[in-house]
């Protein structure tokens, strides 16, 4: 029996804002660091992060590593309440969206400026949602939010129209993540690559000091700042004077980095360090993060790859219990549809995710694949051998331990570690079988990404009934057809097996003597409330 996410109460019947996004998580999130006393501003916080941002424009990065710093440092139109998942005024105080999700107004804060002097009003509104638009393919995740996005009018200095040509049922979750946040006009005439390394100006809590690459993001304080979310704990300044955002890829580097007291906080901790970082008195910040699932990318135009019963077998052999024991914790979740169960609009399709070796050897055989005299399969002369491309930080034990379970079918499992630069160019070439995924948005729209062939299309794929059901999914401003075509979309996408799926994305990070950090909506750190108790 499929399970869902209550959509609870909705605004005029529309389906413009998002269900409790870390509520629902199974006991997976730890929301916030516990505070003790009164906060004291002041002082440094030093972060240890497993990935160099890359690029440092929140428009253009698609790094959960890099949206961590770049919240503390942009703010954006709107909100989501962490608990309830309601859209809350942030830079915009109140809005209005006509009845099919096609026009949108905006009333302004007055009293908002950038870092760099200039004034946040509705022409910046509108050049900030133009510069995404024209960012085109740059703006990896951003320019996905706007399709069908017709223009901006400034009806008055203090009021914006964003206008559609097709219903966007998620645009204001959209405005709400990192990727939409707002920066300076000025900004949007500097050169693509010159903000990607750190030439931006934005409205946020921290300025940008600077970033060198593969080393640090430095952030300070904004002075005069008087402008936080309706999430915030406190008005006024940040406490924090400074935060530096050191890169330390080594995982077992970064541990001992925190355990030497050298830094404050660290991300990414490794499943295998948490219970010992808890039980060495460290806290930990946890979250299962909604969106898409941890997955394979699937390359359904390979030459095995592209039959589906292929894939399907191998779905079913992955044994995700045996996963879970080995791999994750208690607190993290298999796959049980490729929306995580933290995700708007999610249902539960575990179904088609089942561990069932002997119906993945009954498809492999059907196929035409028999074992070989070394147990892996073979069809006219050629193995049943598949590559994982990994580009990710991390070891790659999840990966060895699916290989173990898929050469139980006959199915040879190979992985490639490569830089992310390397994935990323296998994924525009489609030399790839396998790359491991996972996006995080608090939106089903996240599987408009990576499954609609009208944008770059990783997975290869023909168009079929799936493109209409992203389509009535992004066009329906009612809840109740919403929910109707976001499971239509994501039954199709596990009943084909159009990706391999395996856990909910589930992130950890370990702190000494930092209070007040918590979880924004959609799984990015925020450290407005942060300080640093003695």
């Amino acid at each position: 029996m499929k399970r869902k996410r209550g959509i609870g109460r909705l605004t005029a019947a529309l389906m413009l804002s998002a269900v409790a996004v870390s509520a629902c998580s199974g006991g997976g999130t730890k929301a916030t660091t516990e505070a003790t006393g009164d906060p004291v501003p002041g002082g440094t916080l030093i972060f240890g992060t497993a990935a160099d941002p890359i690029c440092v424009d929140p428009n253009q990065t698609d790094l959960t590593a890099t949206r961590d710093i770049l919240r503390q440092v942009a703010d954006s139109l709107v909100d989501a309440d962490p608990e309830t998942g309601e859209i809350v005024p942030w830079l915009a105080t109140a809005w209005e969206v006509n009845d099919n999700a096609t026009v949108f107004d905006f009333t302004l804060r007055t009293d908002v400026t950038f870092s760099n002097g200039e004034v946040f009003d509705a022409a910046a509104v509108k050049t900030f949602i133009d510069g995404i638009r024209d960012l085109g393919g740059r703006a990896v995740n951003a320019s996905s939010y706007l399709g069908g996005y017709v223009g901006t009018e400034v009806v008055a200095p203090d009021r914006a129209r964003v206008t559609f040509d097709t219903p966007n049922a998620s645009f204001l979750q959209a405005l709400s993540t990192v990727n939409m946040a707002v920066l300076s006009p000025s900004t949007y005439q500097v050169a693509p690559e010159q903000r990607c390394l750190g030439d931006i100006s934005a409205s946020g809590a921290f300025v940008l000091d600077h970033y060198t690459p593969t080393q640090e993001v430095v952030l300070t304080k904004r002075a005069g700042y008087a402008w936080p979310t309706g999430n915030a704990e406190h008005d006024g300044e940040a406490y924090l004077d400074r935060v530096e955002f050191r890169v330390i890829p080594e995982a077992s580097v970064r541990v001992g980095s925190l355990r030497s007291g050298d830094v404050d906080m660290i991300d990414t901790v490794p499943i295998q360090d948490e219970e010992n970082l808890d039980a060495s008195g460290f806290g930990l910040l946890t979250t299962n993060r909604p969106g898409t699932v941890s997955e394979y990318l699937t390359n359904n135009s390979s030459p095995i790859l592209q039959d589906e019963s292929v894939r399907r077998a191998i779905q079913l052999g992955i044994d995700l219990e045996e996963y879970k024991e080995t791999i994750l914790l208690p607190r993290n979740n298999v796959a049980t549809s490729i929306l995580s169960s933290t995700t708007p609009f999610y249902t539960d399709f575990s179904e088609y995710i089942r561990y069932d070796p002997d119906e993945s050897v009954k498809l492999l055989d059907a196929a035409g694949w028999k074992p070989g005299a070394d147990g892996i399969r073979e069809k006219d002369g050629q193995r049943l051998s598949l590559t994982i491309v990994n580009g990710q930080t991390g070891g790659t034990a999840q990966h060895e331990l699916v290989a173990q379970h898929l050469a139980r079918i006959g199915v040879e499992l190979k992985i490639k570690n490569v830089s992310r630069a390397e994935m990323l160019a296998a994924l525009d070439t489609g030399d790839y079988d396998f790359v491991p995924y996972g996006f995080t948005r608090a939106d089903p729209a996240a599987l408009t990404m990576h499954f609609s062939t009208k944008r770059n299309n990783p997975l290869r794929l023909q168009p079929t009934e799936l493109e209409t059901y992203l389509d009535e999914q992004a066009a329906s401003p009612v809840a109740a057809d919403r929910q109707a075509a976001v499971d239509k979309a994501a039954e199709y996408i596990v009943e084909h097996a159009l990706v391999i799926l395996l856990a909910e994305q589930s992130t950890a990070y370990a702190y000494d003597g930092v209070q007040g950090a918590a979880w924004a909506p959609g799984g990015q750190l925020s450290l407005f409330d942060a300080w640093i108790q003695d």
